[in-house]
């Protein structure tokens, strides 16, 4: 299988071993993804004025070259995905903002939406299947208690992110359960972790991470793991005294199939 690819700069500057251990990850599991070439910053925050079209314009670059490639689009970061997958919705449905972002883009091809865009996990459940991954699995995590923390971005809207149901997903403990570790539920694992908050009130993060981490303790988990690289630095930062460490989801895909040493979070 063959995808076109958007790391996204976290995972290009800051996140560099994330985004290792998924190309890697994806290698193991028969999966290529081809880097999109001269790819741009998604924005970081989908912009929620409607006549805004400028702060788009990176995304639906990255939409047209994988049309271009005749591929479908993998996300790693769930903060680019949510721009990047409400982007590709409204140039599918609104038909003002599809005209003038063409216009300005002059691309050799006008773009629609044609594009699909799967984030990494999507990509493992719908496109490789739980079962195949549980046979690539070398080192399973057996014993190991780990709830997942989806955050805000990958749920919601739901209506146009269509990832998995928001109020009861499933898709982060099936991952865990196929790598071989016991999935743990626990009621604040859909909560903000304090976000974009940070920049200007620390100690917000602290109280909303600090409820997660110990929801997560308190139902028996030794561990969270996450698919957003901003939701993983807030529960990090604030994981002292929980006795929880913090995962992202390609950590430990990497360790189960022998790719990556176990050992601490880092």
């Amino acid at each position: 299988m063959k995808f076109s690819y958007y790391p996204g700069c976290t995972l290009k500057t800051k996140a560099k071993d994330l985004d290792r251990y998924a190309r890697e990850s994806a290698a193991a599991l028969g999966v290529e993804l081809c880097e999109l070439p001269e790819w741009q910053c998604c924005g970081a925050v989908y912009p929620m004025a409607s006549d805004e079209i400028a702060t788009k314009l990176s995304a639906v670059r990255a939409l047209a070259d994988a049309k271009a490639a005749g591929s479908e689009l993998i996300t790693l970061c769930s903060a680019c995905h949510h721009v990047i997958k409400r982007v590709n919705g409204d140039m599918e449905s609104n038909g003002d903002m599809r005209m003038k972002v063409n216009n300005y883009l002059k691309l050799d091809e006008d773009y629609a939406g044609e594009t699909t865009v799967l984030h990494y996990l999507e990509m493992l459940r719908d496109r490789v299947g739980w079962d195949e991954l549980k046979k690539k699995v070398v080192r399973p995590l057996k014993g190991r208690k780990i709830g997942a923390y989806y955050g805000c971005l990958l749920l919601r809207p739901a209506k146009e992110m269509q990832f998995d149901n928001p109020e009861n997903p499933s898709i982060i403990e099936d991952f865990i359960a196929a790598i071989g570790a016991t999935p743990v539920k626990y009621p604040y694992r859909n909560e903000c972790c304090g976000g974009y908050v940070v920049v200007e009130d620390k100690e917000a993060p602290k109280k909303m991470s600090g409820k997660v981490l110990n929801s997560a303790a308190k139902h028996g988990a030794e561990a969270v793991v996450t698919a957003c690289p901003l939701c993983k630095y807030n529960l990090e930062e604030n994981s002292a005294g929980t006795g929880v460490s913090v995962w992202y989801f390609t950590e430990l895909l990497a360790e189960a199939l022998g790719l990556k040493e176990g050992g601490d979070a880092q």
